[in-house]
């Protein structure tokens, strides 16, 4: 007995259904031999029943089939398209890491003495890429401060050709008004580019507000228990086959193996947002409270200058909070050393809650004038908050208070 199977079918049937439930069963191709879960494809090369049937691929007669896993892979697809719908974006190129995505859309789209707009707050790496590396070869980069909007007009050049920021920033949490920006970018005939990694889809849509590319460092929330490295870029198909063409050239892409880790992470990444979200918000508000903190950066207390805007742009505050203490570098060194439960570790977005310095991590490699334009002091501690009880991250963060 025959049995007739649309490998299609699944997602034609989802076109209608929460983004919570896109998550768990986007992209998903069902075949009689792997129908509940998504197989990986480790493979290098694929094999063809003919020569012609190579040579027809090859050439691209066939469309968009396997010939090569630095071209093309299944499993890579499969994260690809599930990503692409949550951010409501054509389609999405995933690459080896958040930067090589980066610099990824800037080698496709840009040319020689096209001038970039970038905002001043932004992760140390991406600072160095565009200065060290990005300058090398002929293209103008300006910095204004995000938050800015005249500044961004008054910044635009005739050959201007992209603005790139990340909203809300690392470490600060200042918010970008992504609507105007966009349109200003648009008036200036550049396209806007925001990197969504502390939002994910969940918390943020920039392409809903008016971004032409969405960035994304899958390490961070996508995977959620720090196992893997990869990045994604998502946006208008023209714009993506331009970065598909770099990729397949230059190397920097997904590997099939991660691509696999990231789709599982994309099935909890809602549920895990919301519970991110929530404690979050309790540690702001709890921290706020505290004698030896100076200064609390998150979107979601009612005092932060731009609450307002993130609620209008994003329906949570994002699990990323920073913090001042009294007391300098010493104090901020002290109270991280005190911790018992949190991890001392520059990534972001896992379930267990990380604690680091941005002024000598993350942001280390900038000149102190750099960091200062950037708002980053040296009492400056910035936590990721993880799935912990939020009254064991409580009674840690104790231990760091009663340090200094």
């Amino acid at each position: 007995m025959s049995i007739e199977w649309d490998a299609g079918r699944l997602n034609s049937d989802l076109s209608d259904v929460a983004q919570d439930t896109f998550a768990v069963r986007g992209g998903q191709h069902r075949t009689p031999e792997a129908e509940h879960g998504e197989p990986m494809f480790m493979t290098s090369s694929y094999v063809f029943q003919s020569a012609e049937q190579a040579a027809a691929s090859f050439s691209g007669e066939l469309g968009d089939v396997n010939v090569y896993s630095r071209y093309t892979n299944p499993t890579v697809r499969v994260f690809e398209e599930r990503l692409a719908a949550l951010e409501q974006g054509e389609q999405a190129v995933a690459t080896a890491s958040g930067m090589s995505a980066i610099y990824a859309v800037v080698m496709s789209l840009c040319s020689l003495g096209d001038h970039i707009l970038v905002s001043r707050s932004v992760f140390g790496a991406t600072i160095s890429l565009f200065d060290k590396y990005c300058k090398r070869f002929g293209l103008e980069v300006d910095y204004v401060e995000l938050d800015d909007l005249n500044a961004w007009k008054a910044a635009c050049k005739p050959n201007t050709k992209l603005f790139f920021l990340e909203s809300p920033s690392n470490p600060l949490a200042v918010v970008a008004d992504i609507r105007a920006i966009s349109q200003i970018a648009h008036a200036a005939g550049a396209l806007l580019m925001v990197d969504n990694c502390f939002c994910t889809p969940i918390v943020q849509k920039p392409l809903t507000l008016g971004a032409d590319i969405v960035i994304h460092s899958a390490t961070k929330f996508i995977d959620g228990q720090g196992r893997c490295l990869g990045g994604a870029a998502v946006g208008r198909a023209e714009h993506m086959k331009e970065l598909t063409g770099f990729l397949r050239t230059i190397g920097p892409t997904m590997s099939p193996f991660n691509a696999w880790v990231f789709l599982k992470g994309l099935e909890t990444l809602h549920v895990r947002m919301k519970a991110h979200c929530q404690s979050a918000l309790e540690l702001a508000q709890w921290l706020s409270q505290q004698d030896k903190i100076e200064k609390v950066y998150y979107t979601g207390l009612t005092d932060h200058p731009q609450h307002e805007l993130a609620k209008s742009q994003q329906t949570l505050f994002g699990a990323v909070l920073s913090f001042e203490v009294k007391g300098g570098r010493e104090a901020a060194w002290r109270f991280i050393n005190a911790t018992r439960i949190l991890s001392i570790t520059s990534n972001l977005g896992d379930t267990k809650t990380t604690i680091t310095h941005p002024a000598t991590t993350t942001h280390g490699r900038l000149s102190d004038e750099d960091k200062r334009q950037a708002g980053i002091g040296e009492n400056l501690i910035r936590i990721s908050v993880g799935l912990e009880d939020i009254n064991d991250l409580k009674n840690d963060f104790e231990r760091g208070l009663s340090s200094i």
